[in-house]
């Protein structure tokens, strides 16, 4: 292997079983076939004792397995991949391992991706900028910027995976007000502006469950879509990597459709109790108390607002490809795993349609999406 495709290149914060099987096995299958695509380190950043664990796995297994079962253009997949772009893996709460962040985001590192959890964004009051390391996601990468432009390093690429509208645009402006309220340098904030490239990004694909010690279960469906901005260059290229000039009609699909039918189906069986059948996506989508009411949802409440705010695409198209995933029987997609992070998920995929539709069609009664409000 040539010195440049051994060299880290790409700083990831997160090690879980999503950008395992997702970003970090697209970009293995990319190196593999022959881009320049280099090595990944991952950045264990929340603290939590699950997220050592696969760290100290990610380190003790120099590749991990993949499993991709289910269905893609109506034919059965049971694959098994390994992935072997991870180098290595930081648990940024050590300072000895924070250290050797700061000192590789000083070298040929030239992406930075993040996949955290639905409230990585917020920041810790208490951090400071002489922390080693502060708490928060935005906080750390801050100084990691800070680290590269001391340095004289090129600007970064920096390609925000957490499901949120405009990640990398919203990403962007916490770390630039964080830095005025640390009264960081002004060029600094100049180069993380507008030097660094900021891209939006969506990925799309449901990774069910962990292997152990490390590697996932994930459906054959991947997509990972970067919004392309000027200066963008892609990790690596992959036929289900696509570069487009507009997000939107991906955001909404996805949030309007299949993320918001997996948080709908939840919210039901929380109000019943948690119930210990169904348990997984796959048993609650053939459910009769369930699937016709899902199906009332979408079709009466959901579709004619994407329909509206969507013209040129095909919703209804998504919506049955959607039910086709949700009906995987390969894949164990806990209904408790969904229902993490709740409430937060209601407001972000359910009020934000029903939102659409109060201002589409005011006079539109929306019973279900208003059932989700508590």
């Amino acid at each position: 292997m040539s010195q440049v495709q051994s060299e880290i290149s790409i700083l990831q914060f997160g090690t879980g079983r999503f950008l395992q099987a997702h970003v970090d096995l697209l970009l293995d299958e990319a190196a593999k076939s022959g881009q320049m695509v280099g090595k990944i380190c991952a950045l264990q950043s929340s603290g939590q004792a699950e997220g050592k664990s696969r760290a100290e796995a990610l380190n003790a297994h120099p590749a991990y397995p993949v499993r991709i079962e289910g269905y893609r253009d109506g034919k059965v997949i049971e694959e098994q991949r390994k992935v072997s772009i991870i180098d290595r893996a930081l648990i940024l709460a050590d300072p000895k391992q924070w250290q050797q962040a700061l000192t590789l985001v000083k070298g040929p590192v030239r992406t930075i991706i993040s996949n955290t959890a639905d409230r990585g964004y917020e920041l810790c009051k208490d951090d400071r900028p002489d922390m080693r390391p502060p708490t928060s996601f935005p906080a750390k990468l801050l100084l990691l910027l800070r680290e590269r432009f001391d340095a004289g390093g090129p600007p970064l690429t920096i390609l925000p995976c957490e499901l949120i509208n405009g990640n990398a645009d919203q990403l962007r402006g916490i770390i630039l007000e964080l830095g005025r309220d640390w009264h960081f340098a002004d060029d600094l904030l100049t180069w993380i502006n507008r030097d660094c490239v900021w891209a939006n990004t969506l990925v799309d694909r449901i990774v069910s469950e962990s292997l152990i010690p490390i590697g996932a279960v994930a459906e054959p469906y991947a997509l990972w879509a970067i919004q392309d901005v000027p200066g963008l260059i892609p990790p690596g290229t992959h036929p289900d990597i696509h570069v487009v000039k507009d997000l939107y009609p991906y955001e909404m699909l996805k949030l309007g459709v299949l993320n918001l039918s997996h948080t709908f189906l939840v919210d039901l069986w929380l109000r019943r109790g948690r119930p210990e059948n169904p348990s997984l996506v796959s048993e609650i989508i053939k459910d009769p108390d369930y699937f016709p009411v899902l199906q009332e949802l979408l079709s009466s409440e959901v579709l004619p607002v994407l329909r509206a705010l969507l013209p040129g695409q095909d919703p209804d198209h998504y919506m049955t490809t959607v039910i086709e995933r949700f009906s995987n029987p390969f894949l164990k997609h806990r209904l408790a795993d969904i229902a993490q992070n709740h409430e937060e998920k209601v407001r972000r995929r359910i009020l934000m349609v029903r939102e659409h539709s109060q201002r589409l069609f005011p006079e539109k009664a929306t019973p279900l999406l208003d059932s989700c409000q508590r």
